[in-house]
């Protein structure tokens, strides 16, 4: 069985790689892949609760474990096979992690390329070209914010004179495809940064497997916020609660 001093110990291991978010995702899953599913999931709400109390080593790993659940998914337990274990052993914080369903509000591939093809008269090509590479940072503002495709936004995260503010707004865009929402959660460079991880959870065309990995990571604050944001999905906001009276206990 997974215990407080296993959970400190893995916070620390995956913290020295807090250098390099992937090489910390890949670890995280290794590290859950190589034990039970029941010591997996004990594991969690161990690193869950030494997160709600501040600790930063267990902040960073708590961010790699819950990343490597959505994106390394092929290498772990099935995430049904982990939610009924901890069902099974009522850890209720862990269970809400592997939410699923559809989003609040959903925008069909077929709308996404309609608007895209109001929006654009360059082929998909271009565009993803023009993403990754223009130095214009209006043009680069223009195509992002009017672009659904989820590989023009791919192109343009990793196009150096993007900003965290700019992020944030395709982060928050409504509507938005998912896939498209999933590639900033994808990116290293800017799932770690809190202000883009609130922009996703708080908007409604992020389905709720993602938002679930997300929420764990957000402050006390932002919890109230999403538990009083009607619009989020209820699975989130019945999770927020979870945390809430996990912290105050």
């Amino acid at each position: 069985m997974s215990d407080r001093i296993e959970a400190l110990a893995l916070a620390k291991k995956l913290h020295a790689f807090a250098w390099s978010a992937e090489i910390m995702r890949k670890a995280a899953a290794r590290e859950l892949a190589a034990r039970h599913p029941v010591d997996a999931t004990e594991l969690l709400q161990h690193l869950m609760e030494l997160n709600a109390e501040g600790h930063e080593p267990a902040r960073c790993a708590l961010r790699a474990v819950t990343a490597a659940l959505s994106l390394e998914a092929a290498a772990l337990p099935e995430a049904a096979a982990l939610r009924r274990m901890a069902e099974t052993q009522s850890l209720d914080g862990v269970a809400a992690l592997f939410a699923d369903g559809p989003a609040r509000k959903e925008m069909t591939q077929d709308a996404a390329a309609r608007a895209d093809a109001r929006a654009f008269s360059e082929s998909l090509g271009h565009l993803k070209t023009k993403a990754r590479s223009t130095r214009d940072p209006d043009q680069l503002a223009r195509l992002v914010m009017a672009a659904n495709n989820p590989a023009v936004v791919r192109n343009a995260l990793i196009n150096p004179r993007l900003t965290e503010e700019l992020v944030v707004r395709i982060a928050a865009r409504q509507p938005a495809r998912p896939e498209a929402l999933l590639e900033i959660w994808r990116s290293a460079r800017w799932s770690a940064r809190p202000a883009v991880r609130r922009a996703l959870v708080f908007n409604p065309y992020l389905p709720p497997e993602l938002g679930a990995k997300i929420v764990p990571l957000l402050t006390t604050p932002e919890l109230h916020d999403l538990v009083a944001f009607e619009s989020a999905h209820h699975a989130l906001r019945d999770q927020a609660r979870l945390l809430l009276k996990d912290r105050r206990t």
